[in-house]
């Protein structure tokens, strides 16, 4: 086993899991855990879009302020925001307040009411199906699948936005459609 697998409270993950305290328990009881729900898949998917270019750690840390500023990812809530929301979005402090983003997560939940099946029967249809050999380092992790690519083009179809490949792999991963914990990981099946 790596050593850099092996954090300072002795437990075997995959070694971004060790960098931080909140990056461990993340690690431990979510990341790759499947995770069912049009709430919860909506906060997930919004949370990925929120977090491209910056550190996930960043938006881990603002999560409950996130969930409190977006009235805990109610795609019907959020649909409904107006100009006067946009602008108490861009003006909390607690969030990351990019105007691309916030506007994003609106028109994704309004995406979401207009869908015709429940967001995650459509999400998860883009799982891969079978076995996949188990990665033996971060390195080894794609950034892109040809699955994911297929999930941000479905979804950009039906008027998502800040979803591309790599947000929707990044949201696989997250939410157990894919397991991309390494060989040597203690969450290794």
């Amino acid at each position: 086993m790596s050593v850099d697998l092996v954090g300072a409270d002795g437990v075997a993950r995959c070694a971004w899991g060790n960098t931080a305290v909140d990056y461990a328990a993340y690690h431990d009881h979510e990341w790759g855990v499947p995770l069912r729900g049009d709430v919860e898949l909506f906060e997930r998917l919004s949370l990925e879009a929120f977090q491209s270019g910056l550190s996930w750690l960043t938006i881990l840390r603002k999560r409950e302020a996130f969930r409190a500023a977006f009235a805990g990812f109610d795609p019907d809530r959020v649909a409904a925001f107006s100009d006067a929301d946009v602008a108490r979005l861009l003006s909390d402090a607690g969030i990351v307040r990019n105007r691309a983003k916030i506007l994003a997560t609106i028109t994704n939940a309004r995406a979401v009411t207009a869908l015709d099946r429940p967001l995650g029967e459509l999400l998860w249809s883009f799982a891969p199906d079978g076995d996949r050999p188990r990665p033996a380092t971060m390195a080894n992790v794609p950034a892109t699948t040809r699955e994911s690519v297929a999930m941000a083009k479905a979804l950009k179809k039906r008027g998502f936005a800040f979803v591309g490949p790599t947000t929707c792999y990044a949201l696989m991963q997250a939410t157990g459609m894919v397991d991309d914990h390494v060989v040597g990981c203690f969450r290794a099946a």
